[in-house]
């Protein structure tokens, strides 16, 4: 049995990550990792990317930022139609086994993401190391896995020694697909020294500030929002309503506000960069909104409760497990009626809400600190004692 004092060499292997270059794709898994990190010696490895421009067989490039090692490889596209994924499964396989051989032998695989479980059991069946998978996906419970999915899903998730998604809510849906294993559900964690609460915090009693922080797609649910905004306008007008984000609908939800002449009171900021500056709208707002038709456990409310803003949310997926009665309101999805009411209330009533009780709820449950000492235990307990 391995000391439990002795930090494990971990290598995740993920489908998702943030890039140098500004992509926050897969942020969720990048704060898995410096959660992690706390505990344990993590190396980060992204499924190969294409490009047209990358060397023959494939470029890798290697930096470490706060003792994370990301190992990142492009490689060219091949004009075979459908085999994209099978090249980057092939890719990873030869590479890592090439890592192992040269040194490098992980004590666990971590996985993120089922497209990324598939050569990381192969590579533990290989070398005898046990795997761990982590789920975030939606398309589990929205049911947007396609035959070939369901393939891979089944594939990895049967074969790992413990399936860790992000919410309760998540296991039921994976399990639906005929997956049965040992399952964890592992918090999404936040960073608690940039997402705190503001001291002494001034309110504007005649003007409340409202914020939603998402990507501009379909299923965030905006129009609802809009809608909402609207009927509340035809009683008061004593807020005003950030959007912070964009995507391919942004133009399209820009002209609704505008035939809803709301216009006036939603401002809609684009994509902010510098988290930093995230941090500091949710600080400055008097609470949050996230009017989603489907979620699995939102990052951005963890974020908004560790600001200590409270919570107008769609009851979804994992949000009931974020959400209670102390921290805001939970409302049906696609109900602009219902969403209404609870932002006219809200508006009322924000400042009856302890912004401290709610960060203090966050800091407790979801810092790195905690999920860390989580996957620790898990990797210990579930994976090296078995």
């Amino acid at each position: 049995m391995m000391k439990s004092n002795k930090r494990l060499k971990v290598l995740f292997i993920t489908t998702w990550y943030p890039s140098k270059e500004g992509s926050i794709s897969g942020i969720f898994v990048e704060e898995h990792a410096k959660s992690a990190a706390l505990y344990n010696d993590i190396t980060v490895f992204v499924l190969p990317e294409y490009s047209s421009g990358a060397n023959f067989p494939y470029e890798v490039f290697e930096h470490t930022d706060n003792e994370i090692r990301t190992i990142r490889i492009r490689q060219r596209p091949l004009p075979i139609p459908r085999t994209k994924y099978l090249i980057q499964v092939l890719t990873t396989l030869h590479y890592c086994i090439k890592l192992f051989k040269r040194g490098y032998k992980p004590d666990i695989i971590h996985a993120h993401i089922y497209s990324a479980g598939v050569p990381a059991v192969i590579l533990g069946r290989i070398f005898k190391i046990p795997v761990a998978i982590t789920e975030h996906w939606s398309g589990f419970p929205l049911r947007l896995l396609t035959t070939a999915e369901k393939m891979k899903a089944r594939f990895a998730m049967n074969r790992a020694r413990v399936i860790l998604p992000d919410s309760k809510n998540l296991i039921k849906h994976i399990e639906n697909y005929g997956i049965k294993n040992r399952f964890h559900a592992v918090p999404n964690t936040v960073n608690t020294e940039l997402f705190y609460p503001q001291i002494d915090k001034i309110r504007n009693d005649e003007i409340k500030r409202i914020l939603l922080v998402c990507s501009l797609l379909p299923v965030k649910g905006v129009p609802f929002l809009l809608e909402a905004i609207k009927r509340i306008k035809a009683k008061r007008r004593d807020f005003r309503l950030d959007i912070i984000g964009d995507g391919p609908n942004r133009e399209d939800y820009e002209n609704m506000a505008k035939e809803l002449q709301i216009n006036d009171l939603v401002k809609f900021l684009g994509f902010i960069p510098k988290r930093e500056d995230v941090a500091e709208f949710m600080r400055r707002s008097d609470f949050f909104v996230l009017p989603s038709i489907w979620e699995n456990l939102p990052c951005v409310i963890i974020e908004a409760m560790a600001s200590g803003v409270p919570v107008v949310a769609t009851k979804v997926g994992g949000t009931g497990e974020l959400v209670d009665e102390n921290a805001g309101i939970l409302v049906p999805p696609k109900d602009a009626g219902s969403l209404a009411e609870a932002i006219d209330s809200m508006l009322d009533n924000c400042n009856s809400y302890s912004s401290e009780r709610i960060a203090q709820s966050a800091r407790d449950r979801f810092n790195y600190q905690t999920v860390g000492k989580i996957l620790d235990n898990i990797y210990r307990s579930e994976l090296l004692n078995r």
